[in-house]
């Protein structure tokens, strides 16, 4: 079984992005929903048990940067930003995102 925690930066403020709604799905299914603290993670994401094999988290970023007071376009540049990924037979991943209504870069952090 494999663990996973995120981390949501608003590359334009240099901030952690609090208020981030996010889902992981496997296999078309949703297995988890929740929000971003005022770090800019889910402490409770870090909580599953994951087992081998594909899974996205989607980010609704059109709903923060909006929140945030950005004008965006209709219909925004960015609105969800999916992460697909693989998670092996054990261990943890860490699957940081950086954002920005117009960009956004991910990697497989530690």
């Amino acid at each position: 079984m494999s663990s996973l925690s995120t981390h949501v930066l608003d590359t334009v403020s240099g901030r952690p992005a609090a208020g981030v709604t996010f889902r992981l799905s496997s296999a078309d299914t949703v297995i988890f929903s929740g929000k971003t603290d005022q770090d800019g993670r889910c402490p409770e994401l870090r909580s599953l048990s994951l087992e081998k094999g594909l899974y996205i988290l989607e980010f609704d970023i059109g709903n923060y940067f909006r929140a945030q007071g950005h004008q965006l376009a209709d219909p925004p540049f960015l609105d969800v930003v999916p992460v697909a990924f693989g998670l092996g037979e054990e261990g943890h991943a860490h699957v940081p995102l950086l954002a920005a209504p117009y960009s956004y870069s991910t990697y497989r952090g530690s």
